[in-house]
């Protein structure tokens, strides 16, 4: 069950992961129906998904993506709150001057703009909590959907890894994005 609320937005939620959302979270690490990893490492097994939620990191943010009720608690949730956990956004070396970002989504909740919500919170989160200079964000050369997103939250093109990643019977490239402080701050 989700922890506690950090961001909320019109639709959803960023909250805590507990140790019992391990299941869940694991599914983005291994699952890849919801993403192919690019990049960044993960626990691949449920244990060690559960130590790094109860370990915690403090290199690395991550949150849950959740969709509730308006009466849903801001604090922990009891089972029978209506909360909703959909996907997952991190961002790995927040103590770096450049954060890497990921999120992910069950396939779902895909193409109904739950992936900018979150994304657009977390950003706001990040640059309002952490001494980030700028964040790093990549994708694969296939994945239009998430370059899309990329560059809709202003990010910039700035690279390309060339077949970064083994995926599905062949090498594929990764688009590398970078996104400064100051521009986030200037937007709209």
């Amino acid at each position: 069950m989700p922890g506690p609320i950090v961001e909320r937005g019109d639709r959803l939620s960023l909250r805590t992961a507990e140790k019992e959302d391990a299941r869940f979270l694991q599914r983005g690490s291994t699952d890849p129906d919801i993403r192919y990893l690019l990049g960044t490492v993960s626990p691949n097994t449920e244990h060690e998904t559960e130590e790094h939620i109860t370990d915690g990191d403090d290199d690395n943010v991550q949150f849950l993506v959740c969709l509730e009720d308006d009466d849903a608690p801001v604090g922990h949730p009891d089972e029978d709150d209506d909360v909703e956990p959909i996907g997952a956004v991190m961002a790995r070396h927040i103590r770096w001057d450049r954060a890497s970002l990921a999120w992910w989504l069950v396939p779902e909740h895909h193409g109904q703009g739950y992936g900018k919500e979150a994304a657009t919170l977390f950003l706001d989160h990040l640059f309002r909590t952490y001494d980030l200079h700028s964040l790093g964000a990549d994708a694969y050369d296939f994945n239009e959907a998430s370059q899309g997103l990329i560059e809709t939250l202003g990010f910039e093109r700035e690279g390309r890894g060339r077949e970064v990643r083994f995926v599905d019977g062949e090498y594929r490239d990764a688009v590398k994005y970078g996104l400064l402080r100051r521009e986030w701050e200037a937007r709209e």
